[in-house]
């Protein structure tokens, strides 16, 4: 689909290089894949890796890419040079498994919008699709879509430890600063799995 003129004209003045999807560190205790001390809560299930990123409303129909934390502390983006394509926090919950699943996109690349160039059209009641390795698909709901400036990331909030099965798609948002090279905001979609 066609982006919206808005994002049309954020891609023009895209980076060059790619822009980093989370502005800042994750902690310790989603850096591994482990369960969750808080006793469960809700729907789950066991954990298979991610394979396609299915969100019908925006036209986001992409594989995904494993993603990594950086030596800056902060999760790595997915190589600039594949436009559709959603990067995944290998290291942490799998999407539909208890705790906090990671994903995150572009918003656009220097030459084109990309995956997540719609992301901030979605809404609360929505919903996405996840499938999965061992033939499964998560079907989550969407809580709510919000932006943070870069500087005032509520780093507990997006990554934190859940005994619930939820999870984050994560891209820029707000001004492109061209100083630094980088947007100036996240925006974060927050979401949990879906009972049915």
């Amino acid at each position: 689909m066609p982006p919206s003129p808005a994002t049309a004209s954020r891609a023009e003045h895209a980076p060059a290089a790619a822009p980093r999807p989370a502005a800042s560190p994750v902690p310790e205790t989603l850096r591994r894949a482990s369960p969750s001390s808080v006793p469960p809560a809700g729907p789950a299930m066991p954990r298979s890796a991610p394979t396609r990123l299915k969100i019908p409303k925006i036209g986001v129909d992409a594989p995904f890419t494993h993603l990594e934390i950086g030596p800056s502390g902060a999760l790595d983006p997915p190589p600039a040079d594949d436009t559709n394509l959603v990067g995944w926090h290998a290291s942490g919950a799998s999407p539909g498994e208890r705790g906090t699943a990671l994903m995150a996109g572009h918003l656009d690349t220097a030459t084109a919008p990309a995956v997540f160039a719609r992301l901030d059209e979605l809404a609360a009641g929505d919903s996405f699709e996840v499938l999965r390795a061992d033939g499964t698909t998560a079907v989550f709901l969407v809580d709510s879509v919000e932006s943070f400036h870069k500087s005032d990331f509520p780093d507990q909030r997006v990554y934190g430890d859940t005994p619930k099965a939820l999870a984050r798609l994560i891209t820029c948002a707000g001004a492109y600063d061209h100083a630094v090279k980088d947007y100036t905001e996240n925006l974060v979609v927050f979401a949990h799995l879906d009972t049915t």
